[in-house]
């Protein structure tokens, strides 16, 4: 049985990613893409459907112990468990070194004190758990193949196979070095070279030394900041600069029931709110190359603009069910593949348009590309901002006038106006503005209840929604405005949980609700931390703060966040780590610096 989600670490090469649980066992990983099949699924199954444990030996009927120390190396992705036994402690070290050729996952075992029993347990299960590869040798190497793809197992130890497993017994004293690296390739390919895990080592933590030096965050916060940029960062799909949400699929919004989404892919409206984090904090070189991403997917048809990419600019996501995995914690049904790519979202063109904005305000080189695409976004959305949609949320269920969207759409046309005037685009100022004013007068009389002070979900609609929040950090009206300040408490009133997180609207439990799905879900950790936000630029900065701190509480161990939290079982719910609960950590921190509304 996979660990709570909250168990796990992330390593990754920024074209790939693998999570690690506390026990020292790689329950999911995919390769040699993000959006690859898994040869790692037990994540969402059992071990049945491939796993890699490395740990101190064990009993067969026992569980393997988890560590009692872990932690990620510096600033860095290297991560390092260690385990005190009755015959002394040892440590592993896992990565994945920033890929030039063949990606490769590492495991190095050093002896620390006394001589410690060892165990590597390695279960390859090829196209998500249900194909079993072909294993055998090769010149002494161990390798597993099924199709297209072959995995290359290295290592200086005695290695055999039973009941279609690998195993490696062996022990370790003190200053011993025992490495582990699988590789993939091609099948129809001559072998990946031999590995040099020492000088992977070497060179990864390298990586991530430099990479960090970049950061110009240096407040209060930074711990959580850099870790929250590496997250970002590994989440990057470094040949083409897409980002994905998340590197998981299928991890319950609610544990047993059916909102199990992939979120492998690029949305339009992550990366580009991931963009304004990595460009707040100094990394200019990924957004330019996201922008690059973004012409290129975009390419010359902006009338069709997709919400979501395959993470080199791929169309097709094509939403399939998975039967043969039961799920995680039998919360099926288990996707590959996002339906929601077909929707209509008229709210990206805002998140599109601002990171486009903030890109050129920040002094990224110009790019008369990006700036033609942005003017084609607004001739299209002129036609279609009065348009229902499906909304930030992907609902399910009807189109409808959603109120964020409408805000978006002006955001949108605001920030190509303060191009146009910059001198660096043209286009139909008078006519833009009067657009501008006119999408502004429709959100202000349609989607707010004068009855109760405050912003609706959607046009009529009694419901409320998080993403009301971002009213004021988009500028659509000032902080000090009685219709945000009236939002504000309104959300904080009826979407709060009882521990003071936020929902990102209501659900209905058992029947199919305004999003057109059943069940409930967590609070949103995105609109949480929106809500800070929104407390501190009202000036209440003291319970912004006590909050963003209680969020930060949330975080495992080693700084990761999933998308949702459950306050009724207390645990992380939701694919992992996810983007979207990141950045707002990231934003908010800023924002806190910055108002000098912080303790200690």
């Amino acid at each position: 049985m996979a660990g709570r989600i909250e168990d796990y670490a992330l390593i990754g090469d920024m074209q790939t990613a693998a999570l690690v649980c506390r026990d020292g066992t790689a329950d999911w990983l995919c390769l040699p893409r993000f959006d690859s099949h898994a040869v790692f699924a037990g994540l969402l199954g059992t071990d049945e459907h491939g796993f890699w444990r490395l740990g101190p030996a064990h009993a067969a009927d026992a569980p393997p112990p988890p560590a009692v120390r872990r932690r990620y190396r510096d600033d860095s992705l290297i991560l390092e468990s260690e385990w005190d036994t009755p015959r002394g402690t040892v440590r592993v070290t896992d990565f994945m070194p920033p890929r030039d050729g063949a990606p490769q996952l590492i495991r190095i075992v050093e002896g620390v004190s006394g001589r410690v029993p060892m165990r590597s347990t390695l279960r390859m299960r090829f196209s998500y758990g249900r194909i079993t590869p072909w294993v055998h040798k090769v010149d002494g190497r161990t390798v597993a193949v099924a199709g297209p793809d072959s995995v290359w197992l290295d290592t200086s130890v005695e290695t055999f196979g039973k009941n279609l497993t690998t195993y490696s017994e062996f022990t370790v004293a003190p200053g011993d070095r025992i490495a582990f690296t699988i590789s993939w390739q091609p099948s129809h390919k001559e072998p990946p070279p031999l590995p040099d895990p020492e000088g992977a080592l070497t060179l990864t933590e390298d990586f991530w030394r430099e990479w960090v030096e970049q950061c110009t965050y240096h407040g209060p916060y930074r711990e959580a900041v850099v870790r929250s940029l590496i997250t970002l960062k590994a989440l990057t799909y470094a040949p083409t600069g897409g980002i994905v949400a998340a590197p998981t699929t299928s991890l319950p919004e609610d544990i047993g029931g059916s909102r199990n989404w992939d979120y492998r892919y690029t949305w339009l409206r992550d990366a580009a709110i991931t963009l304004s984090s990595l460009l707040r904090t100094g990394y200019r070189e990924e957004a330019r190359a996201w922008r690059e991403w973004l012409l290129r997917a975009v390419a010359g048809d902006p009338e069709n603009l997709q919400i979501m990419y395959g993470i080199a600019g791929e169309r097709e996501l094509g939403e399939a069910e998975l039967d043969w995995l039961p799920g995680y914690e039998n919360s099926g049904p288990v996707r590959v593949g996002n339906g929601a790519a077909g929707q209509l979202q008229l709210d990206v063109y805002g998140e599109v348009t601002e990171a486009l904005h903030l890109a050129h305000m920040t002094g990224l080189a110009r790019n008369d590309h990006a700036a033609l695409l942005q003017l084609k976004l607004i001739r299209h959305l002129e036609d279609n901002w009065d348009q229902p949609d499906e909304g930030i949320w992907e609902v399910r269920g009807p189109r409808r006038h959603f109120v964020h969207s409408k805000v978006m759409a002006w955001v949108a046309v605001d920030r190509t106006i303060k191009l146009i005037e910059s001198g660096d685009a043209d286009g139909p100022l008078e006519k833009w503005r009067e657009l501008r004013d006119d999408i502004h007068r429709d959100v202000c009389e349609k989607g707010y209840d004068k009855e109760r002070n405050t912003f609706t979900q959607s046009y009529g609609s009694k419901e409320l929604d998080a993403s009301l929040l971002l009213i004021p950090q988009m500028g659509f009206l000032p902080p000090d405005d009685k219709r945000v300040i009236g939002t504000i408490e309104a959300i904080q009133r009826e979407l709060s949980t009882e521990d003071g997180f936020v929902l990102r609207y209501p659900t209905t439990g058992g029947d199919a609700g305004v999003d057109g799905l059943e069940g409930d879900e967590g609070a949103f950790l995105a609109c949480s931390f929106w809500l800070a936000d929104d407390l501190a630029m009202i000036g209440r900065v003291d319970e912004a703060r006590k909050l963003f701190e209680k969020l930060l509480a949330l975080r495992n161990d080693l700084g990761l966040l999933a998308e949702e939290w459950d306050s009724r079982l207390q645990r992380q719910v939701g694919n992992f780590p996810q983007a979207f609960s990141h950045v707002p950590l990231i934003d908010t921190a800023l924002r806190l610096t910055a108002s000098g509304a912080y303790g200690g």
